[in-house]
């Protein structure tokens, strides 16, 4: 899957296509269900599959004082997206500019730059400036341009309606098994370890430091965790541990960060990028009165950790 950013550099070959439309933000079973309708239609008609999403997401730029909680940054939604069997990932730069295009402007980009072959939304898609044009006003104008254009229905899972809002909903009350459901997987977080303060280390909890890259997290606390990507080849394998996702009261820390102390593991993990898979919420972040109380309740998450992890492996 190529990474596109902006259509003034989209290569010939996925001009033509049949394209995906949306924040993706999660890349839920609902988004599922628009990737697989849309690669069924390139399929068939022998043309490429695009997904076309936008960076940063809409609400993060119309109400910036109040983003939403990102389930996923750019980072994860590509790697999510490198197996999904899209030609494709064309990234928009949602600016000033794009939010000022009304619907008939965004269905000329679709139409003259993208010279698309067919579109697939879901069934809330809203679009152009004020969010005015709506999947119907993309219908019709597929049928005066050409291009055909198929709406998604709600998708379900256990009654309820799969939505990015629902999954934050869900992580926010700490309900994992919840979020789960809706997005056809655990809810995981990836990044690439970075050098911290080592405290972790002094304390007997060496951690892998992963910035979160966030305005709003979704979730926070320690969770009992799996970790994936460390070792290559024959060497790979899934580890558990505990981390703890947030910032950091007792040492004074301001920046959100995801630290993660991985069982029966010692090695250099530093540059390496990890995915960590949230099983279970333990308790969430506090402040102790001294670093001790604060190693008496990590032996304690680490135990109740080990427990909770115990039938995945």
């Amino acid at each position: 899957m190529d990474l596109v950013r902006g259509v003034g550099n989209l290569a010939a070959e996925h001009r033509g296509g049949i394209v995906a439309i949306g924040s993706f933000d999660g890349l839920h079973l609902g988004h599922r269900a628009l990737i697989d309708a849309t690669r069924a239609q390139a399929a068939a008609a022998g043309r490429p599959a695009l997904l076309l999403t936008f960076e940063p997401l809409p609400r993060e730029f119309l109400t910036p004082a109040e983003p939403p909680a990102r389930l996923t940054n750019l980072r994860e939604r590509v790697r999510l997206l490198e197996r999904s069997g899209l030609d494709a990932l064309v990234l928009l730069r949602f600016d000033g500019r794009l939010r000022g295009l009304d619907g008939a402007g965004f269905v000329s980009l679709l139409h003259e730059r993208l010279q698309v072959a067919g579109v697939v939304v879901g069934h809330d898609f809203h679009f152009g400036r004020g969010g005015a044009a709506n999947a119907n006003f993309l219908r019709e104008a597929g049928l005066r341009l050409g291009f055909g254009v198929e709406v998604i229905a709600a998708v379900a899972a256990d009654s309820a309606r799969v939505s990015s809002s629902g999954i934050r909903a869900a992580l926010a009350a700490r309900d994992l098994e919840g979020a789960a459901r809706l997005l056809g997987r655990r809810y995981s977080m990836r990044g690439r370890v970075v050098a911290g303060q080592q405290l972790g280390r002094t304390l007997g909890f060496p951690t892998a430091n992963i910035r979160v890259r966030r305005r709003r997290l979704p979730l926070s606390g320690i969770c009992a965790v799996r970790v994936h990507g460390i070792g290559d080849g024959r060497d790979a394998r899934t580890y558990g541990g505990v981390a703890s996702l947030g910032t950091r009261p007792t040492v004074g820390g301001v920046e959100p960060l995801l630290e993660v102390f991985v069982f029966d593991f010692a090695g250099d993990l530093y540059g390496r990028e990890l995915e960590v898979e949230f099983v279970a919420h333990l308790r969430e972040e506090a402040r102790f009165e001294s670093l001790e109380a604060m190693v008496v309740q990590m032996h304690a998450d680490v135990a109740e950790a080990r427990e909770r992890l115990a039938g995945f492996f």
